[in-house]
C-alpha cells in the first residue's frame, strides 16, 4: 500500500505535517470515507490551541473507525505460498 503525507501552515504560521495517509484506487469504496475523515482531521488540528508538529492519520483512523472498516483499508493481503 502506498502512503502520502501532507504538510501545511496554520494561521499562526506553525508548520504541521500529517503522515500515513493511504492512497486508494479510484474505484475503492472506502476512498470517499477517507477524504471526509481527512478533512475532519485537518479541521480538528486547526482548532487546537497548541497543535503538535507531526500527526499520524493512520493512528487517528485507528481511534475513530470500527475495526472491520480499519482492517478493510489497512489489512494486509494474504501472500500465496508464503512468498
Amino acid at each position: 500500500m502506498l502512503f502520502k503525507s501532507l504538510e501545511f501552515k496554520l494561521a499562526s504560521g506553525q508548520k504541521v505535517k500529517i503522515t500515513d495517509i493511504p492512497v486508494l484506487e479510484e474505484d475503492n469504496k472506502n476512498r470517499f470515507m477517507l477524504q471526509i475523515r481527512l478533512q475532519k482531521f485537518i479541521s480538528i488540528i486547526q482548532t487546537q490551541i497548541n497543535p503538535r508538529s507531526i500527526y499520524s492519520f493512520k493512528d487517528y483512523l485507528k481511534k475513530v473507525l470500527k475495526w472491520p472498516d480499519y482492517e478493510a483499508i489497512f489489512g494486509s493481503s494474504i501472500l500465496k505460498n508464503n512468498a
